[in-house]
């Protein structure tokens, strides 16, 4: 079948609540991937970095092959033989003490706003009923109805209520914000270390240490969500580590698998965790010994083929690049390590536009919030492909 034929058949049965760019993907190497009539296209958007070790990385593959012949799922009524690995390996990594693995980012954002809550009654002495959990304006963290009822995006919002008591919306990187939205009934703080979907908007030096003194100084929990800044996207293992902070607790998932099965899991630096106890939370899939096999070789290759390391020089590289390219219709470029970003002014008629024309040259990138085009590929990305990216952004850029 062509492009159209497909694009017939997802519209004749699919529900329409996505609107991606009429691109038929069918194969994946590095970073390129193709479409079904066989043109190559460099990928920018590696799956909002959940394919961090590069498309269809061989040794995740094999390590797939393998276990998936021998036992891919025993729920959490047995033990298996790869979970206790798991554990070991990645608290290893992240300094962590605990972990609680779970499925879908939004899933262990669910998990953390449980576990945080029973934390905040059971250790903090906060009233029944009465925890708080202090949010940013313009975040992302899933779209389960729990997670849009504290957005601020109205596509989110609109049409879903009543929503879910018991958080509070403060602005993005203002330290006295959170200062003085804390209660003794403030449980937790949630927060992306970069906000992505609302256009890698980077708060200003600083602000997580304070962040991480004003949580500390009032007994709250704070949680970072590294889903997907976390496993080398910025450069660092963790984005934390660029202001040399420690979360309470740190989520992770996208890259957790290197796109090959959806793991994330819950990382825990404060003894949260030991409040749940057997029944009260968990996932017939949660854990399970094919995403727990996967799971620690995507994290393996990460360090070993030093693909963070490389993240950072070519994050450098690519957004100094990008800094050069002058056009009436950039308004700003930033970012951290291969997180990056290019917003454009409101009166060039938004992001899309740009975005097809990118594909058409063989490069895919995805727009955000209108008028931002997000540049993102795998970590596995060399110096001559982010040549050849920046030769076409600059083309598309000054037409």
């Amino acid at each position: 079948m062509n492009t159209q034929q497909y694009l017939d058949l997802e519209n004749e049965y699919g529900a329409h609540n996505y609107k991606p760019l009429d691109v038929v993907l069918t194969k994946g190497e590095g970073v390129w991937v193709w479409d079904v009539d066989g043109k190559r296209y460099l990928d920018c958007l590696a799956a909002y970095s959940a394919v961090n070790q590069g498309h269809c990385h061989p040794a995740i593959m094999k390590t797939m092959m393998a276990q998936a012949q021998n036992l891919t799922l025993t729920s959490r009524a047995f033990r298996n033989d790869q979970l206790g690995y798991f554990y070991k390996e990645i608290c290893e990594l992240t300094r962590s003490h605990k972990v609680l693995p779970m499925n879908s980012g939004a899933e262990a954002v669910e998990t953390v706003i449980k576990a945080v809550r029973k934390w905040g009654y059971q250790v903090k002495g906060i009233p029944a009923d009465k925890a708080e959990i202090i949010v940013c304006a313009n975040n992302f963290h899933g779209r389960t109805i729990t997670i849009v009822g504290f957005s601020t995006d109205p596509t989110a919002r609109t049409g879903f209520g009543p929503f879910t008591p018991g958080f509070k919306i403060i602005p993005f990187g203002d330290a006295d914000a959170l200062e003085a939205a804390i209660t003794p009934n403030t449980a937790g703080f949630l927060v992306e270390p970069i906000q992505g979907e609302a256009g890698v908007i980077i708060p200003k030096a600083g602000y997580f240490k304070a962040a991480r003194e004003i949580c500390d100084r009032h007994n709250v929990v704070l949680i970072l969500d590294e889903i997907q800044t976390g496993l080398g996207r910025t450069g660092r293992l963790l984005a934390e580590e660029h202001e040399g902070i420690e979360a309470d607790l740190t989520l992770v998932g996208k890259a957790l698998s290197g796109g090959f099965y959806p793991v994330s899991a819950v990382l825990s630096n404060k003894e949260v965790m030991d409040v749940l106890q057997p029944g009260e939370h968990g996932s017939t899939f949660g854990g399970n010994p094919l995403a727990c096999a996967i799971a620690r070789t995507a994290i393996r290759v990460l360090k070993e083929e030093k693909m963070i390391e490389n993240a950072s020089e070519m994050g450098d590289y690519f957004l100094a690049g990008l800094k050069t390219i002058q056009s009436p219709h950039i308004k700003e470029v930033r970012g951290r390590g291969l997180m990056i970003a290019m917003e454009l002014f409101p009166e060039t008629g938004g992001a899309r536009p740009f975005c097809y024309k990118l594909a058409d040259r063989g490069m895919l990138c995805k727009e955000t919030h209108e008028n931002t085009i997000r540049f993102a590929p795998p970590l596995v990305i060399k110096k001559e492909e982010v040549d050849w990216a920046l030769k076409q952004i600059d083309a598309v850029m000054k037409a």
